[in-house]
């Protein structure tokens, strides 16, 4: 299998699926593709060529499959490997566990536009709007309701580490990033998916890139 994705700084979307193909314990290669370059534009041209697409990230090949949006790899991944790698065997944790993937593959566009990822940056913005706020809050929300319900098997959201870490790690970043106050609760979760060996690795190789996307550095 190979793994395309973009910047390991910037792409939020690109951890979602490494992390995904990572957990699914399968052996693949890897390809980064940095976003908004000639290389770019010339990959978004080869896969639409071969693909409907539409340039997306990341892209997972195997063989003759081809895959795109984080969700889908993650899913194709389940389907390869079991489900149960992925998502919390009870069955109430599994739809509570569906259910705020889902409401993260498909929310929170204003914490995304405000707060893009940028791992390697480190500032407290003077101000936040409202919506954002609203997003922080519901975002800490479902974390608090996960820990407390189905979290007592370990320090993630259900217990190990799973498809919602996997989904929420990049909101770990941002927060981090641009200094979040968060709860005691969400200090520790978050301390947890920091110090998650995968998400070492791609810490430490996101500050070892030398791309750098203007847009996402002018956030003040």
């Amino acid at each position: 299998m190979k793994l395309i994705i973009g910047n390991k700084n910037y792409s939020s979307w690109s951890l979602r699926g490494w992390l995904a193909v990572k957990q699914s314990g399968l052996h693949f290669s890897e390809l980064t593709v940095p976003l908004m370059g000639e290389e770019w534009d010339r990959l978004k041209h080869d896969m639409d060529e071969m693909q409907p697409s539409s340039g997306k990230m990341p892209i997972l090949w195997d063989g003759e499959a081809v895959v795109w949006e984080s969700m889908a790899i993650m899913e194709y991944l389940a389907d390869k490997v079991g489900r149960e790698r992925f998502w919390p065997k009870d069955n109430v944790a599994r739809g509570m566990a569906r259910s705020i993937v889902s409401e993260m593959h498909s929310n929170f566009q204003s914490l995304r536009n405000e707060l893009p990822m940028n791992i390697r940056r480190r500032m407290e913005l003077p101000g936040i709007s409202d919506q954002t706020k609203r997003d922080i809050v519901r975002i800490l929300t479902l974390w608090a309701e996960a820990r407390a319900r189905h979290g007592g098997a370990g320090p993630y959201l259900f217990g190990t580490f799973g498809a919602a870490d996997i989904f929420y790690a990049p909101v770990v970043t941002r927060f981090v990033t641009y200094g979040i106050g968060v709860p005691g609760f969400a200090q520790a979760y978050m301390q947890a998916i920091w110090e998650h060996d995968w998400m070492a690795e791609w810490i430490g190789a996101a500050g070892e890139e030398e791309w750098v996307i203007e847009q996402y550095e002018a956030v003040a």
